[in-house]
C-alpha cells in the first residue's frame, strides 16, 4: 500500500503539475526558404526576447537569426542544425525548439520532432504544399502531434486562400479550420478577419517589420463603399469555410484530427501575434510521456528526461559540447546528480544553461516541457534516458535510413589523430552517420547520409573546426538495411558482390547495396542473414 503523500511532496507535486501547464512545447517545420527563420525572430520580439526583428533589408543582409549559429547558416540563409529558444510570453514560457530548414537534415528534425508537443507547419502562399513540408508532415502524423499550420508570405503574390485550404484537408487529411482569414488576395494583404476575438483588424508595418505591427479594429459600418467590399469578400470566403469544416474544437485539434489555419506575412509581423496567442491559450502543455516498456510517467513523477540533440562548435571561445535535454518529468536543478539510463553511470549537471542561439546563460531551475543545455556532456548521446530515483528508458528516436555514402580520408596522413577526433565527434553528435569496417579499417570510414549538403557541412567542419582537412570519395551504394540476424558477427560477409556489411557505432551492422537488384542476389545468398528497414526511413 502506497503512504499518503507528505504536505511538502503535496506542495512539490502541486508546482511541478502548475510549471508544467505553463509550458508550450513546439517546432516550427516548413520547407526551405518558407521563412521559418523570419516566424522564429517575429515570435521572439513578441516575447520581448530580441529589440528588433533585423529582417527590413531581407535575407542578404540580415544580422543573423537569433537562432542560426554556424557560418555556412549564416552564409546561405538556411537553418542547418537545431538550437532551442525559451521565450515568455502573458505568463507561458514558450520553449521553441529550432528544426533545420534544410531537406537534407530530415534526420536531425526527426530528433527534434520527439522532444515536441506539437508542430507549427508554415506554408508558403505562393507555393503551397512542398517536398519537404509533406515529409515532415508524415513524421509529425507518425507521432501523432497537434499541427498549427500557418499560411505565410501573403504579403507577396500567391495562390487563393481557398484554394489553399482544400490543399491542407487532402494534404494532412485533417480538417483544416482557419482562426484567422485574410483581407485582401495575397499580394494585397489588407487585414485580418480575428475569429477566435471576432474582430476586423487593419494591419501596419513598423519600420519594415523590425516592430510589431500595429493593428487598428475595422468597423465595417464606417467604411467608404469601395473600401468594404474587399473586408464583405473575406467575410463571404470565411462563412463558406466555416460552414464547411465547421469550428475549432481543441479536443480535436490536440487529437490531430483537426489543424487550425492562421494567415500571415511574419516579415511585417502581420498575423504573428495571432499565432502567439493562439499557441498560449489552447497549444498543449506537457503530458505523461510514454516509455519504452509502454507505461506512461506522469509529469509530476520525480526527474526524468531524454537527449534529442547534441552539439559542438556554437562558441568559438570555447571548443564546448551541449547536450540539449527535453525534460519529460520533475523538477531539474543545477547540480543535481542524475543517472544515464544507458551505462548506468551518473552524471553531474554542473554546467546547465539556457541557450539562445550563440547567447547562453546559466539555469537553476527548468520544469517539464523545458529544454535545457547540458555543457561539456561528451558522456552523453542522442536517445539518452536520464532520471534521478525511478529508472526510465524513453523510446529510442530511429534513424533515417541514408541514401548517399562517401569514404572519407586525411588528406594529410600526419594529421591522422586530430582526423580521427573529429570523425568520432561528428558521429557522436549526429551531423552523419559513420560505418566502419576491418576491410576498410579507421583510415577510411563510410559517411552516410540522407542528402549531400551533410557531407558539405563534415568537410567544412573537419577542416575548419578541427584542422583536418579531408578527401570524400562517392560510393555507388543507395540503400541500406539493418542486419537483424542472429548468427555471430564472424559468420557475415564483409564484402560481396555489390555491396558490403558496416559496423555503425551504436554496434548495428549495416549491409550497404548498389540497387534492388543487389539486394535480391544477396538475400538469396545468404537466406541466413536477415534484413529490415532502418528507421524512420
Amino acid at each position: 500500500m502506497t503512504s499518503p503523500a507528505t504536505p511538502a511532496e503535496a506542495v512539490r507535486t502541486s508546482t511541478i503539475a502548475e510549471q508544467a501547464l505553463r509550458r508550450r512545447t513546439f517546432a516550427v517545420i516548413s520547407h526551405p526558404d518558407a521563412g521559418k527563420s523570419t516566424l522564429t525572430e517575429a515570435l521572439a520580439l513578441y516575447a520581448s526576447a530580441i529589440t528588433d526583428a533585423g529582417v527590413t533589408h531581407g535575407k542578404s543582409s540580415r544580422h543573423g537569426t537569433v537562432s542560426d549559429w554556424m557560418g555556412m547558416e549564416r552564409e546561405r540563409g538556411i537553418s542547418i542544425s537545431s538550437a532551442a529558444l525559451q521565450l515568455e510570453y502573458r505568463g507561458t514560457v514558450l520553449n521553441l525548439v529550432d528544426t533545420p530548414g534544410h531537406a537534407d537534415f530530415s534526420e536531425d528534425t526527426y530528433r527534434v520532432l520527439a522532444a515536441v508537443d506539437c508542430a507549427v507547419m508554415l506554408i508558403d502562399a505562393a507555393k503551397g504544399f512542398e517536398p519537404q513540408t509533406v515529409k515532415l508532415l508524415e513524421v509529425c502524423k507518425q507521432r501523432g502531434l497537434p499541427i498549427v499550420t500557418v499560411i505565410n508570405k501573403w504579403d507577396r503574390p500567391g495562390l487563393d486562400a481557398l484554394e489553399l485550404i482544400d490543399q491542407i484537408g487532402e494534404r494532412t487529411e485533417m480538417v483544416p479550420v482557419p482562426l484567422t482569414w485574410p483581407v485582401g488576395t495575397a499580394g494585397h494583404f489588407e487585414g485580418l478577419l480575428d475569429v477566435r476575438a471576432d474582430v476586423s483588424l487593419a494591419l501596419e508595418s513598423v519600420g519594415g517589420g523590425a516592430l510589431p505591427a500595429i493593428e487598428t479594429v475595422v468597423e465595417q459600418a464606417d467604411l467608404r463603399p469601395d473600401s468594404s467590399a474587399v473586408w464583405d469578400a473575406a467575410h463571404e470566403e470565411l462563412g463558406l469555410v466555416r460552414s464547411s469544416n465547421g469550428e475549432f474544437d481543441a479536443a480535436e485539434f490536440t487529437a490531430a484530427r483537426q489543424t487550425p489555419v492562421l494567415f500571415a506575412a511574419a516579415a511585417r509581423n502581420f498575423g504573428v501575434r495571432q499565432l502567439v496567442d493562439m499557441l498560449v491559450e489552447v497549444g498543449p502543455p506537457p503530458s505523461p510521456r510514454v516509455a519504452a516498456n509502454g507505461v506512461r510517467r506522469p509529469v509530476e513523477a520525480d526527474f526524468s528526461g531524454f537527449v534529442f540533440k547534441v552539439q559542438a562548435g556554437q562558441n568559438t571561445a570555447h571548443r564546448d559540447h551541449i547536450a540539449y535535454l527535453r525534460i519529460c518529468s520533475g523538477v531539474f536543478e543545477r547540480g543535481m546528480v542524475i543517472t544515464n539510463a544507458r551505462t548506468g553511470r551518473p552524471f553531474a549537471t554542473k554546467y546547465a544553461h539556457r541557450v539562445l542561439g550563440r547567447e547562453r546563460e546559466a539555469l537553476e531551475q527548468a520544469w517539464p516541457g523545458d529544454v535545457v543545455g547540458l555543457v561539456n556532456a561528451t558522456s552523453l548521446r542522442v536517445g539518452d534516458s536520464l532520471y534521478q530515483e525511478e529508472a526510465v528508458t524513453f523510446p529510442e528516436i530511429p534513424h533515417f535510413s541514408p541514401e548517399l555514402f562517401v569514404a572519407v580520408r586525411a588528406k594529410d596522413p600526419g594529421r591522422y589523430k586530430q582526423f580521427r577526433r573529429g570523425i568520432e565527434q561528428l558521429d557522436h553528435e549526429g551531423v552523419i552517420q559513420v560505418l566502419r569496417s576491418e576491410v576498410r579499417g579507421d583510415q577510411s570510414p563510410v559517411l552516410a547520409a540522407v542528402g549531400q549538403l551533410q557531407f558539405e557541412v563534415a568537410e567544412q567542419r573537419m577542416r575548419t573546426e578541427f584542422n583536418a582537412p579531408v578527401s570524400l570519395e562517392s560510393l555507388s551504394y543507395t540503400l541500406a538495411r539493418r542486419v537483424t540476424t542472429t548468427a555471430p558477427a564472424s559468420t557475415l560477409p564483409e564484402t560481396f558482390r555489390g555491396g558490403e556489411i558496416l559496423r555503425r557505432s551504436d554496434g548495428e551492422h549495416i549491409a550497404v547495396f548498389g540497387d534492388r537488384w543487389k539486394l535480391g542476389h544477396f538475400t538469396e545468398a545468404n537466406p541466413h542473414v536477415s534484413l529490415e528497414v532502418i528507421g524512420a526511413g
